[in-house]
């Protein structure tokens, strides 16, 4: 290896002459610069490396390294949905909305969280507690705006999130779903769109279906807000259920 024109380290008379110029203390700039990288380079590069891992992660921890998508909606179910589910979605979704933050992309999130009131096992639990603890954080941080669910009776007495049929609160009574939700089959933008098909493996055979199939039996609702905080997009999102509302059966 090379420092200048110096060899490392079989350059015994340039060490020396780096060595003698530190005792003699007349080191030129030079030579000092050379000699405190001679033994301080690997410390440098291993705390180069090491900021950059860690740059890494708190970025996309924060998200500072992805687009911000245009739409969220959190899909609250008893099964996963598989993913060939999943980017049906994205892509129904998308072909309906626009760019709302103006990023150059339209992007839409699935965030997915399930339900498994019948856990067998402590780790089964475990994954549905950790899922309810994701939702609540979905809820409290105002991430998604549409909720895609199974069973919206339940939710919506768990939660009680879903809005009134102009976008207010319900009362603080009032847990049922009546005006709050549409179901997938009655609007037409969604249930006649080309969803394609999925393929998962199911206790080791891979099963095929159609997307429409899978969702025909979801409800669809949107969250209200009870103060200024809201998602983000809040005025695109709300064309879009205005668009969906008008299009129902």
């Amino acid at each position: 290896m090379k420092i200048g024109n110096l060899d490392e380290p079989n350059n015994a008379d340039g060490l020396a002459e780096l060595i003698k110029a530190d005792h003699s203390g007349h080191m030129t700039k030079a030579q000092r610069r050379k000699n405190w990288w001679y033994y301080y380079k690997w410390y440098v590069i291993i705390g180069v490396i090491l900021s950059a891992a860690l740059i890494h992660l708190v970025g996309n921890a924060l998200r500072l390294f992805t687009k911000s998508p245009d739409l969220q909606i959190a899909y609250v179910g008893a099964g996963r949905l598989p993913d060939d589910t999943a980017a049906a979605l994205e892509q129904i979704f998308g072909s309906l909305i626009a760019d709302y933050n103006q990023d150059g992309e339209i992007l839409v999130q699935i965030n997915q969280y399930i339900r498994d009131d019948n856990a067998a096992d402590a780790e089964t639990a475990y994954a549905q507690y950790a899922s309810e603890v994701s939702l609540l954080g979905d809820i409290s941080d105002y991430e998604s705006y549409l909720f895609l669910m199974d069973d919206p009776e339940h939710f919506q007495q768990e939660f009680q999130v879903l809005a009134m049929p102009d976008g207010s609160c319900p009362g603080d009574a009032d847990y049922s779903i009546d005006g709050k939700v549409i179901p997938w089959t009655d609007c037409p933008l969604l249930s006649r769109a080309d969803a394609g098909y999925y393929t998962e493996l199911i206790d080791g055979q891979s099963v095929t279906g159609t997307n429409q199939d899978l969702l025909a039996d979801l409800y669809l609702g949107r969250r209200y807000f009870y103060n200024d905080r809201t998602t983000e997009n809040r005025e695109g999102c709300d064309s879009l259920w205005e668009l969906l509302c008008n299009s129902l059966n």
